[in-house]
C-alpha cells in the first residue's frame, strides 16, 4: 500500500509504503514537470538509498534527503500504522 506523506510548495509528493517485512520502506517523490511529465525518484529507508532518479538534479535530491532525514522517524511510525491518516484518527 502506498500512503501520502507531504506536498511542498513546488508541487513535490512524496508517498510512503507499508514497511517491508525487511524493516525497509519505500518513499516515492514526484513532481509535475510540463516537458517530461513528471520528475521523480525513490528512496528507501532506513538507509536512504536512492533509485530510479528521472530528471532531478543533485540539488533537489539533496534538498528532498534533507526533507526526509528530518521526518523519517514519522514516515517510519506510520509505514507500520497504516499511514499518516490512519495514525492521526482521521
Amino acid at each position: 500500500m502506498i500512503y501520502p506523506f507531504m506536498t511542498l510548495d513546488d508541487d513535490t509528493e512524496i508517498v510512503h509504503s507499508d514497511m517491508q517485512p525487511d524493516g525497509r520502506v519505500k518513499v516515492y517523490i514526484e513532481r509535475p514537470d510540463a516537458e517530461y511529465g513528471f520528475r521523480h525518484a525513490t528512496c528507501y529507508l532506513p538507509d536512504y538509498t536512492w533509485e530510479e532518479i528521472y530528471k532531478f538534479s543533485a540539488n533537489d535530491i539533496e534538498r528532498y534527503e534533507e526533507i526526509i532525514k528530518s521526518t523519517a522517524h514519522l514516515i517510519m511510525e506510520f509505514s507500520q500504522g497504516g499511514g499518516f491518516e490512519n495514525a492521526a484518527n482521521f
